[in-house]
């Protein structure tokens, strides 16, 4: 056995990071992530202190400038940092502020100075922001003079500036370059940037931020006078079901017996839409990710005073179950923005606070006032219980459905014998099998007798499926076709709705098909096949569009016959070349039968070889203008379907099949 070495483990072996190094060798314990994440942190502290600046009354624009070498400037109107000497330290204000953790001017809010609802509240992020940065350079104006810093990797280099100076107004101007010793990633993406201005212009309302891109060249201003009722507003985009309403309340309490009371601030803007949902929370300014308190109160309260309305006014049918959040959520714009002079952040990234009085009063607060707008707009009241009982039963058959699809579709995969009608081919090389998707049990049976049955299935279907654009879920998975499809494949389904995410089984990796071939009569039934099987397919699986896996198979129009040959025609222009290409041989011209009346030779010529077939492969080129496509010939929208027949009709007088 080796000796293992001894290693010593006294007294002396106890140290402390000291100074900057408490953060640059640690930088995930105070910004939650030594990467980008952590980077992008470090520019919110920054502008926290600003915006705290600005919401107690001092200047209202802040200005903050994304330079090309990844430093970052933000600028404010506010008071100015205090920088100068301090007696009652007995040191210099920039020295707490910027070489300190936790030190700053918002630890004595409890009696009302300065501070009152501060989202910088914990003393770190200036000091730990200039920890952190490649440099650091600042200039305060105040009290008559202007007041510069610079710092590099921590270290303060030169010592306070302090000149006499006239200016515009007082304020902090703040430039540094974050540290790639310190973060992976220093590069904040200018969609970040605003973001987060956009979200601190919603929260503070009348307050202005400019963002400047050095990159761009561009400058962008955020601000909403009305703060979180403009931004309710903007959400609904015109399409709201109520009006968005306002609350506003006050409340002071403690989490603990034991512990010290202190004020809170609430304001919730919201309203219903059928057509769009959003809940974000606010704390202090800062967005919680996470929510915490305030989602816990708003869950209860609304269950609870749109369950009790429910009931009250008879909504509910015999013995059906009370609704639940995410049948009020789905139709719900709604944005919380609370303050406090004291807060229990989850962690120092902010993303969730748990204060338990936070959670009790607004929670008390919405359900007062919910009760009281419910009594007082019984309009309005109706409309919501109406939509949040459809959204309730949608749920529940959406449920159901899930439950009775992963019966049909999940088992034993030998769907050769699972299937009735489906022809297997004999190689298992995904690479190479073709699934022949063909119109009825005559096409079944000249395509069987034409294939090579090396590579090539067939799978019939018999008459118009179903139109899985205008069906419900819980109709199309009763249908027995559509159904046996979907087995066929073998890749699942994807469902992309709200309340059937569950449903969703797709794995094109489980795809048993290289093509799926698409064959119908090129006549007009043959054609409105073709449309709702490539109906279902854009529904139920449109992965396999974008994946170019799906294709047309077209058939011929007219076979052209001389004493020398035979030619295929599969438009009439191709027949009138064929014709003059011919000259003056007699020729027999027959319009094309269906394909189950084609002999197994001509089958395997036009429609089946892959040296002499032709094939349309169905691609997705613009995919806005496929779902439109889709949804005006296939879907609901009736008289959008009528005026487009009125204006585009005419155009397609060529193709229609009557004698």
């Amino acid at each position: 056995m080796p000796e293992k070495r001894k290693q010593n483990y006294g007294n002396d072996s106890i140290t402390a990071l000291k100074g900057a190094d408490r953060v640059r060798l640690r930088p995930s314990v105070i910004f939650g992530s030594d990467g980008l994440e952590g980077c992008e942190h470090s520019f919110f502290e920054i502008l926290s202190n600003s915006i705290d600046e600005a919401r107690e009354g001092y200047g209202k624009l802040i200005r903050v400038i994304r330079h090309k070498d990844c430093s970052i400037t933000v600028e404010d109107q506010g008071r100015g940092i205090p920088l100068d000497y301090n007696p009652k330290e007995q040191r210099y204000n920039w020295e707490l502020v910027y070489c300190e953790l936790y030190a700053g001017g918002k630890y004595m809010n409890n009696t009302g100075e300065n501070y009152e609802f501060a989202l910088g509240l914990n003393g770190l992020g200036a000091c730990a922001t200039q920890y952190s940065s490649e440099y650091m350079d600042v200039t305060v104006f105040r009290d008559g003079y202007k007041y510069e810093l610079h710092f590099e990797k921590g270290n303060n280099i030169g010592g306070l500036k302090k000149e006499k100076c006239d200016y515009a107004h007082t304020g902090t101007i703040q430039k540094w370059k974050p540290d790639r010793e310190v973060f992976t990633d220093i590069n904040i993406p200018l969609e970040h940037f605003r973001d987060i201005l956009k979200r601190q212009a919603v929260v503070n309302a009348g307050l202005v931020f400019e963002l400047i891109d050095e990159e761009s060249g561009s400058t962008e201003t955020f601000c909403y006078e009305n703060g979180i009722i403009d931004y309710v507003n903007e959400l609904g985009q015109g399409r709201n079901l109520t009006q968005v309403r306002f609350f506003e309340g006050f409340a002071k309490g403690r989490d603990r017996e034991d512990k010290p009371e202190y004020k809170v601030r609430m304001q919730v803007a919201f309203c219903f839409n059928n057509e769009c949902s959003r809940i974000e929370y606010y704390h202090n300014s800062s967005w919680l990710e996470h929510g915490g308190a305030p989602d816990k109160a708003v869950r209860a309260a609304f269950v609870q005073e749109l369950d009790k309305y429910l009931r009250n006014n008879n909504k509910y049918n015999k013995n059906e179950s009370k609704i639940t959040f995410s049948d009020i959520e789905d139709s719900l714009i709604l944005i919380t923005n609370t303050f406090s002079t004291i807060t229990s952040y989850e962690n120092q990234t902010k993303k969730a606070i748990n204060n338990r009085f936070i959670q009790e009063a607004l929670t008390e607060f919405l359900k007062q006032q919910l009760e009281i707008y419910l009594i007082e707009n019984k309009d309005e009241a109706e409309k919501i219980a109406a939509q949040i009982l459809i959204n309730k039963r949608s749920r529940e058959t959406a449920e159901r459905a899930r439950i009775d699809v992963k019966k049909k579709l999940t088992g034993s995969l030998d769907v050769s014998a699972r299937v009735k009608k489906f022809v297997d081919c004999r190689s298992k090389d995904v690479s190479r099998r073709e699934l022949y998707i063909v119109e009825g049990d005559s096409a079944l049976g000249a395509c069987k007798m034409a294939r090579d049955s090396e590579f090539q299935a067939i799978m019939p279907v018999r008459g118009k499926i179903l139109n899985c654009l205008k069906a419900e879920y819980d109709s199309i998975f009763k249908s027995e076709i559509i159904v046996d499809l979907i087995k066929v494949l073998g890749c699942g389904v994807e469902i992309k709705t709200r309340h059937n995410k569950d449903l969703s089984t797709f794995n094109i990796d489980n795809l048993k098909w290289n093509k799926i071939i698409i064959c119908t009569d090129a006549d007009v039934d043959g054609f409105q096949i073709r449309t709702l099987l490539l109906a279902m397919i854009y529904r139920l699986i449109p992965s396999l569009i974008e994946a170019g896996k799906v294709y047309i198979a077209e058939s011929p129009l007219f076979e052209i016959s001389t004493k020398d040959g035979t030619w295929f025609a599969y438009s009439e222009r191709e027949k009138a070349q064929i014709l003059k290409n011919l000259k003056t041989q007699n020729v027999v011209i027959q319009r094309s039968k269906g394909l189950g009346e084609n002999d197994p030779d001509m089958m395997w010529q036009t429609t089946m070889n892959p040296e002499s077939r032709r094939l349309i492969k169905v691609t997705p080129d613009d995919a806005e203008e496929t779902r439109k496509c889709f949804n005006l010939l296939l879907g609901d929208d009736l008289q959008g379907r009528k005026e487009y027949i009125a204006e585009h009709g005419h155009e397609y007088m060529d193709a229609i099949d009557v004698s």
